[in-house]
């Protein structure tokens, strides 16, 4: 028998969504604040737009070259999550099936990894960075997410790999299927649900990043979504109907992403849970 409604309850969703409420105060601003003319933004911030001004999303999307830093975003985000997943699913693999103590070294070195502060490398990673010729690429950046993002999406696979059962992979090399076979046939697609986790979390993180882009592409012609928001938001501070619509359709992608994906979130969640 579940349990039943109380004023205990009640109570509890009460303040859950006075708490989302707070948390949606600065969308609210954004949004309304972006579909206002200039003069209205001034008198009012807080009241709705009396009318929806759609000119300042075509004019920040035409002075932010919105269609170009949106593929450098697409693309560092695409690739970074292939390479992630690719490498440190078949990384995950192998440590938990290495029975050795070298395997739980490796393990904890990278999950010890997750701790560092990247202020404390960062100088070290440019000049490293500038040595290999990576300052200035998308794929340089590609490589440092895949560096950044082992730790974590290591941990993750690790942790699920553990409840999958070796028979199955006895099975299939009795009937003479190859190591690597064996992962990408067997084991791999049994890994679906966190891999969407996985690629979601990723998601998320590489999209909004703006202190790594900002240190290794300085080409203007490579800037991302975040870094050109930025330096749209300091050019045209003082006219915020502009800026808060570039504000908007910086987040605009990522929201639709979010809430076409979170119920594989929930999912992967569950699943992981019960692994």
């Amino acid at each position: 028998m579940g349990n039943k409604y109380n004023g205990r309850t009640f109570i509890l969703e009460i303040f859950a969504i006075l708490i989302g409420l707070v948390f949606l105060v600065p969308f609210y601003y954004v949004i309304s604040n972006s579909l206002k003319p200039f003069a209205e933004i001034l008198t009012n911030t807080s009241a709705l737009p009396k009318a929806l001004q759609f000119q300042n999303y075509v004019s920040a999307f035409e002075k932010l070259d919105y269609l170009k830093v949106l593929s450098n975003s697409l693309i560092i985000t695409i690739a970074s999550n292939v390479v992630l997943v690719v490498f440190c699913s078949m990384a995950a693999y192998m440590l938990v099936r290495t029975k050795k103590k070298i395997s739980n070294i490796i393990f904890m070195s990278f999950v010890a990894a997750m701790i560092i502060p990247f202020q404390s490398i960062m100088i070290p990673l440019i000049k490293t960075a500038g040595s290999l010729n990576l300052l200035n690429s998308i794929w340089g950046l590609v490589i440092m997410y895949l560096g950044f993002g082992s730790g974590m999406t290591i941990f993750l696979y690790h942790g699920f790999i553990k409840g999958i059962p070796v028979e199955l992979e006895e099975a299939a090399i009795i009937d003479g299927c190859s190591r690597f076979g064996l992962f990408w046939r067997i084991v791999f697609p049994l890994l679906k649900p966190i891999t969407v986790t996985i690629v979601i979390l990723n998601s998320l993180w590489i999209w909004n990043d703006y202190l790594l882009p900002s240190l290794v592409l300085q080409n203007p012609d490579l800037r991302t979504i975040p870094l050109a928001t930025f330096f749209f938001f300091g050019q045209y501070t003082k006219q915020w109907d502009l800026a808060l619509a570039a504000l908007m359709l910086g987040i605009i992608p990522l929201l639709i992403f979010f809430f076409a994906m979170q119920k594989h979130i929930i999912k992967g969640i569950t699943s992981g849970s019960i692994k």
